[in-house]
């Protein structure tokens, strides 16, 4: 009897035992899940505190390069260009390196300096010859100016002769693939990046307002994303929601008045580049404004006129225009991020580089100003700057398309007219 009741006891306890395991493995597990969890939210903490951080930075650094003016804003615009073509090119040309293809990487930055100089050479050279002074650098620099185009395709063919004598056998595909990578990467980058320099040269706000709309574009479709997101807007971006779209949309119209407000406030920021690239933030800058940032008298359709009592108001034109810069930042202008999401995607990389802590690489940043910047050129001259001349644009168009024999014979011209206006 005795040793039945022991043998009942000890089996209870083996059962006990072995139930018991698998409330310690859950245990252990559970643990271990709290851990994880703990340790991604931490590493999340982190992440957003750098990131913070290094926004911080990036928005002083620009400030800073806006106020010492316009060439130091367009040498910033030219960097940042490189910078961004040469993560572009990293990511499509590793076979290239791993293989030691001949010329592959120096034909890229062959093809990338002959752009630069074909499309911004130019303002560079005339700017030599308005502000250096020098008789002798102005003899070699109205040599380029005067011969700019015949240089710019001279180099561009000596280009395609290297490209063509490079071919290897075996790569043929691959090269090819690579020359049409690169010139579609000068189209998109490059050529963009030289119409927001045209912007600056237009006057700094056409610069800094689509570039502060995209920011609070995309600030707003993460916040108005987090708190209202629910219906995946596209498959590339899957943390892209239209409630997120649509929020970022309103809350960037709303931000484009008061952006507007501050910016047009300041000669400093709405006057165009006339002969004079050296003033900056502390310059007595002084101009006749643009129709756009004067006010103006409006009158209501009788029906609104009626409801809201009064006919007439008056308002800057500028800030109409400002909506549509909005609207245009918040529905197209995110595309352009879609596209390096896909980019990216095809090339199976997380990011286009480490430049920016937090933040990826610079393309990674740069995604959706380049096409807010080359549609802010084509508006402002088509629909703000279309029947403006100013006097550094005609007299850039004196000294690239006259000689000094020329110009003495227009000088000379003018001087007759004026004095036959005076009498």
């Amino acid at each position: 009897m005795g040793r039945k009741v022991s043998s009942s006891v000890s089996k209870e306890k083996k059962n006990d035992s072995k139930a018991s395991t698998p409330t310690k493995q859950n245990q252990v597990t559970g643990g271990s899940d709290l851990v994880k969890k703990d340790s991604d939210k931490q590493k999340k903490i982190q992440t957003f505190i750098v990131r913070t951080v290094w926004t911080l930075v990036m928005i002083t650094g620009m400030f800073a390069i806006l106020a010492f003016g316009h060439v130091v804003t367009i040498m910033f615009v030219l960097v940042l260009q490189t910078l961004v073509f040469r993560e572009c090119i990293n990511i499509t040309t590793e076979r290239a390196r791993i293989e030691k293809l001949p010329f592959t990487q120096s034909l890229n930055w062959y093809f990338l300096v002959t752009s630069i100089y074909y499309l911004d050479g130019e303002t560079f050279i005339y700017y030599c010859i308005n502000n250096l002074r020098n008789p002798s650098v102005e003899i070699f620099a109205r040599l380029f100016l005067n011969n700019h185009k015949f240089i710019s395709y001279c180099l561009y063919v000596l280009g395609f002769v290297f490209f063509v004598a490079s071919l290897k056998k075996g790569y043929y595909k691959f090269q090819f693939a690579q020359l049409c990578i690169t010139h579609m990467t000068l189209l998109l980058v490059v050529f963009q990046a030289h119409l927001i320099i045209n912007n600056i040269l237009s006057g700094l706000i056409w610069f800094l307002l689509p570039v502060g709309l995209v920011i609070t574009n995309d600030i707003f479709a993460y916040l108005c994303g987090i708190t209202f997101g629910r219906t995946r807007l596209i498959e590339i971006s899957p943390k892209k929601t239209v409630e997120g779209f649509v929020g970022a949309w309103v809350c960037t119209a709303l931000m484009s008045i008061l952006l507007t407000f501050i910016l047009s406030k300041y000669f400093y920021l709405i006057c165009p580049v006339d002969d004079d690239l050296t003033i900056n933030a502390w310059s007595a800058m002084m101009c006749d404004p643009n129709p756009v940032f004067i006010s103006q008298v409006f009158k209501l359709p009788p029906n609104i006129a009626e409801l809201v009592k009064f006919e007439y108001f008056g308002l800057k034109p500028i800030y109409f225009h400002s909506m549509v810069l909005a609207t245009f930042a918040s529905l197209i202008a995110p595309f352009g991020g879609f596209f390096a999401s896909g980019l990216k995607r095809a090339f199976k990389v997380k990011d286009f580089g480490d430049t920016i802590p937090g933040h990826g690489g610079i393309t990674d940043r740069m995604d959706c100003q380049f096409l807010m910047g080359s549609f802010s050129y084509l508006y402002v001259q088509t629909f703000i700057d279309s029947h403006r001349l100013n006097i550094g644009t005609i007299l850039q168009m004196i000294l690239m398309n006259l000689n000094d024999d020329q110009i003495v014979t227009l000088i000379n011209s003018l001087e007759t007219y004026l004095a036959n206006r005076a009498r």
